[in-house]
């Protein structure tokens, strides 16, 4: 019998690690080549991480809820055999990893191909691709560092943001010297009040010390890990007690004492300010430093007390996204309503028909015909604008996203061809894909080539609202409830059915004109659901 380890693979483009969400398998399980072991989230899906190998679980090197490099172990597997074939091991784990990786790869979206290819293109080395995760290569933009030009630190060579920080300060120090008006150094009562990364030798210091180590790579227990979250510190800042082959150790006990010794020093520093405020030095970096707030909170309080969430996999990825869309494209939303009371009859007479045919049939599809009959008449309202070249691209596919509430937050399921399906099709299609995101079943290609989204918030009981848009795409739809509400009908008024719609587009590529003549084309369709027929 030999002992095989396996390493977490690429798991996707660039990524650099994972959160090991579940394993499938425990100590002594028997398994199969191919066999699922464990599921593994990165910011852009959830992986399924199969066996390389038929054999028996030998040892579970990580543990659930824990964030793992690219490269480390996390598996080993007792496999019948030659002991010592590591060139045969090497090719069949290597096969697997590709497995893996080929599985994740299928997740690319074209539109974020097009941002994952830019990034590639410019991190190609002598030695192949630069691994970074997204956040990293977007700091190196923001610092104009060539991320290529960077030696990664990491493991296998990825590149840290210590790493690209570092590379934007060593340009910066030559001409530092002879500038003015930049930020200057504060100190309080001789000591300085700001502890860079990596200034302690040999990445350690004294236990006790408010200085950060600024390791890469610290080993420490889940649990520890989970006290450093809780203390908000970060756990490669904490001084550590011991090694543990060849790599730092961090205790419980080391993650303590650093916050309370960093909290002392703030409190120290706080006091410092104060005393020297009226001779004149700086309060802003002070500020930032002490945690105290421009209104002037409680300095002494130091991290906010409550249940920390770690940020991060799909909750991350969507709020990157949310962030990229509000503060790229300039939102204006548009509001109306619609008496669909005749959309509600026509749907109830629809409904055992489409039962028949195994379709449970929402409104959904209706909006969904009503939406692609109006886009074609307002193309604009399904474009992309292409900042890079400054063209807007009139988009010739109908590609309806509906977004979908899921336990891991918000996700938008697309519905392909969306103008060349009837309503039984677009039922069946929405609904399975909605059903595969709620149960994080469904993959990226998916979830990827959208030109229009539909929300619906109506669905939790809210009638207006203002929807981010999906970036790249221009426009979303946010549908409200249907609610009786008074209408005047031929002189009286009656009690009719009526949605709310809240339309947000992008107003550097849709005019407020076009947003509310496309939104009149939409009740047009809706009030008078015998017009879809013909679509």
């Amino acid at each position: 019998m030999a002992i095989k380890e396996f390493k977490l693979p690429d798991v996707g483009e660039g990524v650099a690690e994972g959160e090991l969400v579940t394993w499938h398998v425990a100590p002594g399980d028997t398994v199969e080549e191919d066999q699922v072991v464990a599921e593994v989230e990165t910011d852009k899906a959830l992986v399924d991480v199969p066996s390389p190998y038929n054999g028996t679980v030998s040892e579970l090197r990580a543990e659930e809820g824990e964030m793992v490099p690219v490269g480390d172990v996390i598996i080993t597997f007792e496999v019948e055999g030659e002991d010592g074939d590591e060139a045969a091991s090497g090719e069949q784990e290597a096969e697997s990893e590709s497995e893996v990786e080929s599985a994740a790869g299928d997740a690319q979206s074209a539109d974020e191909d097009a941002e994952e290819t830019t990034d590639t293109a410019e991190t190609e080395t002598q030695s192949g691709r630069v691994f970074a995760s997204p956040s990293v290569r977007r700091l190196a933009r923001e610092l104009d560092v060539d991320i290529a030009s960077v030696s990664g630190s990491g493991p296998s060579g990825r590149v840290t943001e210590s790493d690209v920080r570092a590379a934007a300060d060593s340009g910066a120090d030559e001409s530092d010297d002879s500038k003015s008006g930049g930020p200057r150094s504060v100190s309080f009562s001789g000591k300085s009040a700001v502890s860079k990364r990596g200034d302690a030798e040999n990445g350690e210091v004294a236990s006790g010390s408010t200085e950060a180590a600024g390791r890469e790579k610290t080993l420490a227990a889940p649990a520890t890990r989970r006290i450093a979250d809780e203390e908000g510190v970060n756990i490669d800042d904490v001084p550590a007690s011991e090694e543990r082959d060849g790599e730092a150790f961090v205790s419980p006990e080391a993650v303590r004492e650093y916050a309370q010794a960093q909290r002392e020093a703030q409190a120290a520093d706080a006091k410092a300010l104060s005393e020297e405020a009226e001779a004149g030095e700086a309060t802003a970096e002070a500020e930032a430093e002490t945690g105290a707030t421009a209104g002037g909170a409680d300095s002494e309080s130091g991290p906010a007390a409550g249940e920390r969430v770690p940020y991060r996999g799909v909750r991350r990825a969507i709020g990157d996204q949310m962030e990229r869309s509000k503060y790229t494209a300039p939102h204006v939303t548009h509001h109306d309503d619609v008496d669909v009371t005749e959309l509600v009859e026509l749907r109830e007479d629809l409904k055992p028909l489409a039962a028949e045919q195994g379709v449970s049939l929402t409104y959904m599809p209706f909006v969904m015909k009503a939406v692609v009959a109006a886009l074609k008449e307002f193309p604009y309202v399904n474009a992309q604008l292409d900042e890079e070249n400054e063209e807007i691209v009139l988009r010739d596919e109908y590609n309806l996203g509906v977004a979908t509430a899921t336990d891991a937050g918000l996700m938008v399921p697309v519905v392909h061809g969306a103008d060349g399906k009837g309503l039984s099709d677009l039922a069946r299609d929405m609904s399975e894909k909605v059903e595969k995101a709620r149960e994080r079943k469904i993959s990226r290609e998916e979830m990827q080539g959208g030109t229009f989204t539909i929300t619906n918030i109506g669905g939790i009981g809210g009638e207006y609202a203002t929807p981010i848009i999906n970036y790249p795409e221009v426009a979303i739809l946010a549908l409200g409830a249907i609610k009786e509400k008074p209408r005047v009908v031929d002189g009286d008024v009656v009690p009719r059915k009526v949605l709310t719609l809240s339309l947000s587009v992008d107003h550097r590529v849709v005019d407020g004109a076009v947003a509310a003549q496309f939104t009149n084309k939409v009740k047009e369709y809706l009030a008078n659901p015998k017009l879809l027929m013909l679509e």
